[in-house]
């Protein structure tokens, strides 16, 4: 093993070990990745990167929010492959929510170094990803779901009680004004591909969820077989703990805190 996949692997044990994951797979290192593109997801817009994202560049990293349409799974794919050949070398790809979808599809791009799953999707290729959730309690977000002229959005009570559960209030009202509206049609697309077959990935499940089961969290990250945390938050962990966030997509990228 070259020196760099050496040190790169012993960082990803050591901060699995020290967020008691589960390193399934710091024995895989990925390369080190200078770049970093975060995909959101429903209900949303890039800006909800925003904590995040400033603990990415303190790290010299540079950093791309996908401006997701939220429109179709294709539109949303085409975004982030735009997105994806911008960058200049190894890049870890980042998803939130819905999103997940999305990396599972672009994924196997030649860039993309690491895939990091957010409280996020994870579809096997073809999977009709409705029925797998419909084995596990629905979260009670579902009832504030709001259709008009084929797209949603989240009632106000829903969203800032379930949706962004653990965030403070003020910022929580901030993200209800900036939901992007999301076709209805997008739930139900199917990936071609999943990259996380090929791809090392990593997860960080939100223990407070009350919009993707946990427990649906827990059974998609060891499917993939990513290293794993569990925070103490509600499905917007990338606002409510940007920082353990952050530190999983370095540890991703093969940097060190």
């Amino acid at each position: 093993m070259k020196m760099v996949q050496l040190v790169t692997a012993l960082a990803v044990t050591a901060f699995a070990g020290s967020l008691g994951t589960l390193p399934a797979q710091a024995e895989a290192a990925a390369p080190v990745a200078r770049n970093v593109v975060l995909v959101h997801g429903a209900w949303a817009d890039g800006s909800s990167w925003s904590e995040v994202i400033p603990y990415l560049q303190a790290a010299g990293l540079k950093v791309t929010a996908v401006q997701n349409p939220l429109t179709s799974l294709a539109d949303s794919v085409a975004a982030t492959r735009r997105a994806l050949a911008l960058q200049d070398g190894p890049t870890v790809l980042v998803a939130h929510s819905w999103g997940g979808t999305v990396i599972s599809e672009t994924g196997t791009d030649p860039k993309v170094s690491a895939l990091v799953y957010v409280a996020a999707r994870g579809p096997d290729a073809g999977e009709d990803f409705v029925a797998l959730s419909g084995k596990f309690p629905a979260g009670p977000v579902r009832a504030g779901i709001r259709e008009h002229d084929g797209f949603t959005k989240l009632s106000e009570d829903s969203f800032l009680k379930y949706f962004a559960n653990g965030v403070a209030p003020k910022k929580a009202e901030v993200l209800y004004a900036v939901q992007e509206p999301t076709a209805v049609s997008l739930f139900a697309g199917r990936t071609t591909v999943a990259a996380w077959h090929s791809k090392p990935s990593w997860y960080a499940v939100s223990k407070q969820d009350q919009t993707i089961n946990p427990d649906l969290e827990r059974f998609l990250a060891k499917r993939m077989n990513a290293t794993t945390v569990e925070l103490d938050a509600g499905h917007l962990s990338l606002v409510s703990h940007p920082k353990e966030i952050a530190d999983l997509i370095l540890a991703a990228a093969g940097h060190r805190e």
